[in-house]
């Protein structure tokens, strides 16, 4: 009786051990947030700061949110200056565990932004890019938890696998759309990096952040463009305010073609819930409305 009591303590105290807790990861945003729980798998609790449908380049952490990342083993980023809120959080958590960059080795690409040159950091809308992401996301999560390194490399190698192939296809179905039908606009500027690598002319009446406004002047030069060039294809971002783009359907007669998820997912029971689901939800819909180009 005495020998089954204490082995019976001796379980409870290996359950209660930190041995076997569950590594805390806060990711800053949805899609990250995606990605790490694809790689984790259940070996990890993953917090995701700015949620569904939320936009990282004006989110404002609350008490929670620092309260959250002091709490935490690892904390995952984009970088590329996404997240300029991330540091003073951290530094008014006391935070001193790792923080990594998920772009870190990805070719930044620059714009033109109110007379200067900034980093784009929408650098996931490369789905090259996003293997590259998966592979810094898999070497964190096995330097914080060693002893779970083997199932992290095995996941990640299996998603890496899944964006590549998916890579191939969106390839193949920008292929079918004609080269001087490749031309959509958006309601801001957060398709660069998908525009590099799959061959699409994106324009838009906002700039590279949310925060940015389009100047009257602006608007009438992509208004004229749309007139002339015949263009169709007109989308609204799910994390941004529709009435720009209404405002231009209504001035070209252009019928907006949906919703496109660049910055982040949909809900759960949304169309775009996951990385690899926003590809999925954006693909065919950018070529059907490019089609309609004139």
């Amino acid at each position: 009786m005495i020998r089954a009591f204490s082995t019976i303590l001796f379980a409870l105290a290996l359950l209660a051990s930190p041995a076997s807790a569950k590594l805390k990861v806060v990711a800053s945003f949805s899609i990250l947030g995606d990605m790490v729980s694809e790689i984790a798998g259940g070996h990890a609790v993953v917090t995701t700061l700015v949620g569904p449908d939320g936009d990282a380049h004006t989110f404002e952490p609350s008490p929670a949110d620092a309260r959250t990342i002091a709490d935490a083993d690892l904390i995952v980023i984009n970088g590329l200056g996404l997240e300029p809120w991330i540091a003073p959080l951290a530094r008014s958590a006391g935070y001193k565990n790792p923080l990594i960059e998920a772009s870190s080795g990805v070719a930044p690409r620059t714009m033109a932004e109110d007379g200067k040159n900034i980093t784009d950091p929408h650098a996931w809308q490369d789905l090259k890019n996003g293997v590259v992401y998966a592979d810094n996301i898999a070497a964190a999560l096995a330097s914080a938890d060693p002893a779970n390194s083997a199932s992290y490399k095995s996941s990640a190698d299996a998603y890496v696998a899944r964006l590549r192939s998916l890579d191939a296809d969106v390839r193949k179905k920008i292929e079918s759309v004609p080269p001087n039908k490749r031309r959509v606009i958006t309601s801001h500027d957060a398709f660069g990096y998908f525009a590099a690598a799959y061959g699409v002319a994106f324009l838009a009446p906002e700039g590279l952040s949310t925060e940015s406004e389009a100047s009257a002047g602006d608007l009438t030069k992509l208004i004229d463009q749309i007139r002339r060039e015949g263009i169709k294809a007109l989308f609204v971002e799910n994390i941004s305010d529709p009435r720009m783009i209404a405002m231009i359907a209504g001035e070209t007669g252009v019928k907006p073609g949906g919703t496109l998820y660049s910055d982040a997912l949909s809900p759960k029971d949304g169309p775009a819930p996951t990385y690899v689901a926003i590809f999925e939800n954006n693909v065919p819909k950018l070529t059907a409305a490019m089609m309609d180009n004139e």
